[in-house]
């Protein structure tokens, strides 16, 4: 087997520990039902082309990464979230993977490159994208095979339509995945970054099959948009002026909000910061052009979200690609140089990883404590736990004691592969909340009543995933729409007890039961609780 194949072999492994186990672990959140619905509605309700959730046109994002769970919940089930999130897992390993062969065609170094790898599997927003039946994971991993492609195009002296051909697939399939976000957040800051730094060299000859590119980016990330337009315009247009209206009144907040970038790699979080260093590490790196370029890459995808008014952390997802490349370039330096440094260069080393350390070590105590009440629903897990924890903290202490930088680094991931082979179970026994009561219960009052179901003002998707079809909302637009009958039952959720009388003053109101899905007991989220209410038209 060659050297890269070996790299690649292990960093899959790596990859499938972090991304595939356990990943029915955490309960369902409001990104996930909606996206689950709409999948859900593909199937049951054939709307494979107009998508839905909860029976009403969604066409804010378009449909391929709700295809791909579509399938994945024929073959699994509805019921199988590790076949709901199995998609989003998979297209996380297609990330982790390119990134390390994109690193390795650009600096044609396979430690460097096998660093990169792991970097970006372990870094926290994507590890958690990675597990998380959302969207973003699609669009980015897309995009970074579309770059990876075009990359080639740009360097090879064969093949140029094969290559264009793949990167416009590529680039469509980000663009059927959400729309043109990884166009502006991941491939124009590469576009900038490789144009000053590679210079497009070679390009000019090429531009039949940049061109070949365009088109198919455009026929086949433009034709969902344009057919659900032409056959459904009202109800595009309406969600297309609400969703304009979210980018610039929806979460806006300073330009200045992602200064703390960096934190979102988790565990790597004080390494790509000294990465971003450029002065400090500029003369240290071995590849000093490709490293300019992925902090140029890094820098200009920060810069770019930061001009956008909406802003979420999750946004960042395409700045953490570029960055582990980055970050990797620091990890190598410490490799090959951490013995010999001074301790006012290595003292911030040992924090980082001391700390790591640290939490591992005192764990067991610390977990007791914090778990006691509840030992006996996790102990194996408990147990577990705090045997790799203080173990692997144990290892880290011992060789940052003896300068092996290298074996600290790979303790780091053993320390995150454990937390989320052992510890991630425990979060299903912990804070489970004791008055948790399903939506399904409702349907026996329809059978006792015989009387349709519906929502008051708006619905929450955990719920309606929860239930296992839609409900119809009463919402008032201009006027509230009735429903006209002597009797049926209405679930509402605090805020709205009071205008409910008079919205629905023709009828008597009587409250009959409640519904709690409020998964936590120590957190309570109004729209996780609602009222179930009997109206029944008076005399």
């Amino acid at each position: 087997m060659k050297t890269e194949n070996k790299y690649l072999a292990i960093l899959i492994l790596v990859a499938l520990a972090v991304f595939f186990v356990n990943l029915d672990a955490i309960f369902i959140n409001i990104m996930e039902a909606r996206n689950f619905i709409t999948a859900r509605e593909m199937i049951t309700d054939n709307n494979w082309i107009f998508t839905t959730m909860n029976a009403e046109p969604r066409y804010e994002k378009p449909p391929l990464p709700t295809w791909l769970t579509a399938i994945s919940m024929m073959i699994f089930g509805m019921e199988s979230l590790f076949g709901l999130r199995l998609p989003s897992a998979i297209m996380a390993l297609i990330l982790v993977v390119f990134t390390f062969k994109f690193l390795l065609k650009i600096s044609k170094n396979l430690q460097l490159s096998f660093l990169a790898g792991l970097i970006a599997t372990t870094s926290f927003y994507i590890l958690f994208s990675g597990r998380d039946g959302q969207w973003d994971i699609y669009t980015h991993s897309f995009m970074m095979l579309a770059i990876y492609c075009l990359y080639q195009l740009f360097n090879q002296k064969s093949n140029w339509y094969l290559y264009a051909s793949l990167s416009g697939f590529f680039m469509a399939c980000s663009f059927l995945s959400k729309g043109p976000v990884s166009l502006y957040a991941l491939f124009l800051p590469f576009l900038i970054a490789y144009g000053v730094i590679y210079k497009f060299k070679g390009t000019g000859s090429r531009w039949k099959a940049i061109a070949l590119i365009l088109l198919i980016a455009v026929v086949g990330g433009g034709w969902w948009n344009l057919y659900v337009y032409l056959f459904d315009t009202h109800a595009v247009t309406e969600i297309t002026t609400q969703e304009t209206g979210r980018w610039l009144n929806y979460n806006v907040r300073p330009f200045y909000y992602y200064w703390s970038f960096f934190v979102q790699s988790g565990l790597w979080t004080i390494p790509s910061f000294v990465a971003l260093l450029y002065p400090y590490l500029k003369d240290r790196v071995s590849n000093k052009k490709a490293y300019k370029f992925t902090i140029l890459w890094t820098l200009a995808s920060v810069l770019l979200l930061s001009v956008i008014p909406e802003k979420k952390s999750r946004y960042l997802l395409p700045v953490l690609i570029p960055m582990a490349m980055n970050t990797a370039f620091y990890i190598e330096y410490l490799f090959i140089y951490f013995k010999s440094l001074k301790l006012k260069e290595s003292v911030i080393v040992y924090f980082n990883f001391g700390l790591i350390a640290f939490i591992g070590c005192v764990f067991p105590i610390a977990g007791y404590f914090y778990f006691k009440d509840m030992l006996n629903d996790i102990l194996i897990w408990y147990i577990l736990s705090s045997i790799s924890l203080f173990g692997i903290g144990f290892l880290m202490f011992r060789n940052l004691k003896l300068k092996r930088i290298r074996v600290v680094f790979y303790l780091s991931i053993a320390f995150l592969v454990s937390v989320i082979w052992f510890g991630l179970p425990m979060a299903k026994k912990i804070n489970v909340n004791p008055n948790y009561s399903s939506i399904v219960k409702v349907d026996q009052y329809l059978k006792k009543y015989d009387a349709p179901l519906f929502e008051f003002q708006a619905f929450t998707p955990e719920m309606i995933w929860e239930y296992g079809k839609p409900i119809p909302v009463l919402a008032p637009n201009e006027k509230l729409k009735k429903p006209g009958l002597d009797q049926f039952l209405l679930l509402s959720d605090k805020p709205y007890a009071d205008s409910l009388q008079n919205s629905f003053n023709t009828y008597k109101i009587k409250k009959i039961d409640s519904v709690n899905m409020n998964p936590v007991g120590t957190k309570h989220k109004d729209r996780l609780y609602r009222d179930l209410y009997l109206l029944d038209k008076k005399d």
